[in-house]
């Protein structure tokens, strides 16, 4: 591995992260609160360091896949531990470990938060953790990728960061691709925007709660989430957002040029449609039959919760820690589904689980009928073995992730459901889970270790497992 490269592509990503901490300084400037010095003695250490290294380590070679999976995976590293500074400077926490563990949460888009009450913090910070998972949604290196010139043919960082099995392009230059993904990213946030302003949300809170939502990673201003609101409109508005959140931006992109067909004959999207329809009638039957006394009051909660877990956004406008057992069932089965490939939500990906699904009913035609020649398709698109193998291979590691993660929180002393679901709501970025950490609880009584291990998970689930743990292997290193 060129480390040259490496230092010098981690340079210009501070110097960029460094840049983006000018909109929070703003925001303490506008509203004259006293983290403007925290923000601006952030911004310089981080540009600082930032230039430093790109100094000491020029480099014009280009990226080859060892470089690409180090700078995406230190980057990531390194921008939530310069993203952590505010939080220490503003006197937010008395702890790096914990202003460590809300930043890797709204880089990563999880929304997990060790923070108690909301409303006791500076709008500058808010915006700023809000900011954090706006950017980290779509990604900041697919961002970087988009404005930085000599990032133009960088398709192995392009892999490396944008979830999926499968990384299509929109455009033929990865430059282009990047840039049209960010467009559609910023489009649909505005449209949130105003659609929320016009509905008597405050525009601060409208901002904050539509970097929330684009992005899947929950973060509120409110430390009621959504609830404190207690509107219909404004929850139809959330869902339809996640909803949307949750499906390939290739699909945006395709509705937005016209071609509606490209939506209808996705069987990816088709399935995505049919798991959430699905999850919201057992939920609301479930709840009618034991929660709530109205269909209308059922079907209200159990539509925001399931778009809320599946596009791993995360938000609440109920404590679903009380529902019952088979409705919570159902929320913990979305965790670990996730939304569609090419989207800002986490989990495993429902093109991945529609793969596996269908692997299984191949592998029991050839039982009935040994003889037979067949292949993975989906749609009329066949899949290739490599694909396979990898989709077979990430399942794998999830799973072993997820188990050896849960075993590892139940020694120390957490119960089995507080740990499964911690280990699910962070491994899939969503946030909140049940039991110790439901949606009106938080991870702060979490030991420091604890705390640690799931911000491993929060990255590992970001960058799809594969980018982190081939940086992990020791054969990485090797000449």
């Amino acid at each position: 591995m060129r480390v040259k490269i490496v230092f010098n592509m981690l340079g210009k990503l501070l110097i960029f992260v460094g840049l983006t901490k000018i909109f929070p300084l703003l925001v303490a400037l506008l509203y004259r609160e006293v983290d403007v010095l925290s923000f601006l003695v952030s911004l310089g250490l981080t540009i600082s360091v930032g230039q430093v290294m790109q100094k000491f380590s020029y480099s014009k070679q280009e990226i080859r896949h060892r470089e690409g999976f180090a700078i995406v995976t230190l980057g990531w590293v390194l921008i939530s531990i310069f993203g952590a500074i505010p939080f220490m400077l503003s006197g937010i926490f008395d702890n790096f470990v914990d202003a460590f563990f809300e930043s890797v949460s709204g880089f990563t888009t999880t929304g997990a938060t060790v923070i108690m009450s909301l409303e006791s913090l500076p709008n500058s910070i808010l915006f700023w953790r809000s900011l954090s998972h706006w950017l980290g949604g779509m990604g900041i290196i697919v961002m970087s990728i988009a404005i930085l010139p000599e990032l133009a043919g960088s398709m192995q960082l392009f892999k490396a960061e944008v979830p999926g099995p499968v990384h299509d392009r929109l455009r033929p230059r990865i430059k282009e691709t990047a840039k049209t993904l960010w467009v559609i990213y910023l489009l649909l946030t505005l449209a949130q925007i105003i659609m929320l302003s016009i509905n008597e949300v405050p525009f601060f809170d409208a901002l904050i709660h539509s970097f929330g939502t684009l992005s899947t990673g929950g973060f509120s201003s409110r430390t009621l989430s959504v609830k404190i609101y207690d509107n219909l409109i404004i929850e139809a508005i959330m869902v339809f957002f996640m909803f949307l959140a949750g499906t390939n931006f290739t699909l945006h992109y395709q509705v937005l040029r016209g071609n509606v067909k490209a939506l209808i004959d996705n069987k990816e999207f088709r399935f995505y449609v049919f798991l959430v329809l699905t999850a919201i009638t057992l939920i609301t039957i479930n709840l009618r039959l034991q929660v709530y006394k109205t269909l209308i009051e059922s079907i209200r909660y159990a539509a925001f919760q399931t778009l809320a877990i599946i596009s791993t956004a995360g938000f609440a406008t109920v404590d679903y820690d009380i529902w019952p057992p088979f409705a919570r069932g159902i929320l913990l089965v979305l965790m670990f589904i996730g939304g569609s490939a090419g989207s800002t939500a986490g989990g495993i990906k429902i093109i991945r689980v529609y793969a596996l699904m269908k692997k299984g009913f191949q592998e029991l035609y050839k039982l009935i009928h040994p003889r037979a020649v067949t292949s993975l398709k989906i749609g009329n698109r066949a899949v290739s073995e490599e694909v396979s193998t990898s989709i077979l291979g990430f399942f794998f590691l999830y799973i072993v992730v997820f188990v050896i993660a849960a075993m590892t929180l139940t020694s120390f002393g957490i119960d089995i459901v507080s740990s499964i679901s911690a280990v699910a709501a962070t491994l899939g970025n969503i946030g909140p889970g049940l039991g110790l950490i439901g949606p009106l609880n938080t991870y702060v009584s979490l030991p420091v270790v604890g705390k640690l291990l799931l911000a491993f998970c929060m990255l590992l689930g970001r960058l799809e497992i594969y980018t982190v743990l081939v940086f992990m292997l020791s054969g990485f290193w090797r000449k």
